[in-house]
C-alpha cells in the first residue's frame, strides 16, 4: 500500500517491480513543527503510514508513506502552491543549492513493525532564465511539488547536477524503502509483482 497521491512515487514503485495500491491519508500536516528539517518529514512519513495503516479492515500489506521537503537556505520548502510562489523560489534558487529531504516510514501491517528514515540528496540548481522560469510555472507542474521542482518532468533542464540518489528526488528513495524493509525482515523482492 502507498500512503501517497504522489503519482511520481507510484510510478517510481511501479517501475521497481512493485504494484502498490494507493490510499491517501489524509493526515493534517500543518501542526506538525518544521524547526528540525528531518524530524518533520520523518513524522510526516510516519503519520501517514500509521494513518493508512490504522484503517485497513485485513492485516498482511505493508503501508509504506513518505514526505519530501526542501531545504534551502536554511529554510523548508514544501509546495508552493500558487505561480507567484513558484516563480520567486526558482528565482532564488538559481545557480544554488538544495537538499531534497523525504521521510519514509513502511509498516508491516501483520506484525506491527515499523522502520522511518530519511534519504536526502543534494541539488545543484541551474540558472534558467526569467522566460524559462515563467514558461514552467505556466505549465503548472511546479505547484504541488516540493520544492517547486521534479527531476522526472520539464524542470529537469533546470538541474545542474545532484548528488545522491535521484529517485529521493523524484518522491521516494528506492534504496531507503528496501533498508527499512529489511529493517522489518522483510526482501524487496517479496514485494515484486
Amino acid at each position: 500500500m502507498l500512503a501517497s497521491a504522489s503519482p511520481a512515487r507510484l510510478r517510481l514503485l511501479r517501475d521497481a517491480g512493485i504494484d502498490p495500491k494507493v490510499i491517501v491519508s489524509g493526515v493534517d500536516e500543518s501542526g506538525v513543527p518544521s524547526d528540525d528539517p528531518h524530524r518533520m518529514v520523518t513524522q510526516l512519513a510516519t503519520l501517514k503510514a500509521t494513518a493508512v495503516a490504522g484503517g485497513l479492515t485485513v492485516s498482511g500489506p505493508i503501508v509504506v508513506g513518505c514526505d519530501s521537503t526542501l531545504l534551502f537556505d536554511g529554510e523548508t520548502l514544501g509546495k508552493p502552491g500558487t505561480a507567484a510562489a513558484a516563480t520567486e523560489r526558482w528565482r532564488r534558487m538559481r545557480g544554488k543549492t538544495g537538499e531534497l529531504l523525504t521521510g519514509h516510514c513502511v509498516v508491516d501491517t501483520d506484525t506491527g513493525r515499523t522502520a522511518a528514515d530519511v534519504g536526502s540528496t543534494l541539488v545543484r540548481f541551474g540558472e534558467p532564465t526569467d522566460d524559462e522560469i515563467a514558461a514552467y510555472v505556466a505549465s503548472g507542474e511546479p505547484l504541488d511539488v516540493a520544492g517547486a521542482f521534479t527531476l522526472d518532468g520539464r524542470a529537469a533542464p533546470f538541474i545542474d547536477r545532484i548528488d545522491g540518489d535521484p529517485s529521493n528526488v523524484i518522491g521516494m528513495s528506492l534504496p531507503v524503502f528496501r533498508r527499512l524493509l529489511r529493517s522489518i525482515d522483510i526482501d524487496i523482492i517479496e514485494l515484486w509483482r
